[in-house]
């Protein structure tokens, strides 16, 4: 078992910027140990984001079917996006509902927040339950093709233990809605 002063910091001593692109950017980071050794931690900057549970009033959350290239097959997520510079996370969530989904939430409400992956990337994801959906559309980002698709929330845990659903952000934060209250509400 680790004791505290094996757990601190790890305070940085050098980074070395090797990539910055439109989403990410990757650095090297030598950083010193508890107990004076040094090592290097390869970190993948993301700004923060969003991800959206958006529940219409006949108890169905609206979820986005798209292909994803790093995965090579078509996923079924909840809508999410990246938090743009200057914008604040509750407007990120009405950008993206409508842009994903072709509507926007009355009601808004912060579930929580989590890491996507702390082991080599600085996102941190917002978490948002939106209800009393109306319709309202922007236009979708030019190199997004996305299916909404509909689906009872009582489907939602059979659907994440079947692998009908795989992605983390959208079983985490489908979750976490379905544990800590009652979204048709």
């Amino acid at each position: 078992m680790a004791s505290e002063k094996e757990l601190s910091k790890e305070p940085t001593l050098r980074i070395r910027r090797i990539y910055k692109g439109h989403v990410v950017g990757l650095r090297i980071d030598t950083v010193e140990l508890p107990d004076g050794r040094t090592t290097q931690r390869e970190i993948v900057e993301h700004s923060e984001s969003v991800s959206i549970i958006p529940v219409d009033s006949q108890g169905n959350v609206l979820l986005v079917r798209q292909y994803r290239k790093p995965a090579e097959r078509v996923l079924l997520e909840v809508p999410a996006g990246g938090v743009e510079p200057g914008e604040k996370p509750e407007e990120t969530v009405i950008r993206e509902l409508q842009e994903e989904t072709g509507h926007t939430a009355q009601k808004i409400e912060r579930i929580g927040a989590f890491y996507i992956s702390p082991g080599y990337s600085t996102e941190l994801m917002h978490l948002y339950l939106a209800t009393q959906l109306i319709p309202s559309s922007l236009e979708a980002d030019i190199d997004e093709k996305i299916e909404v698709v509909r689906v009872p929330l009582s489907r939602i845990s059979e659907m994440i233990r079947q692998g009908e659903i795989q992605d983390s952000k959208s079983i985490a934060g489908l979750l976490m809605v379905l544990t800590e209250r009652d979204p048709r509400k």
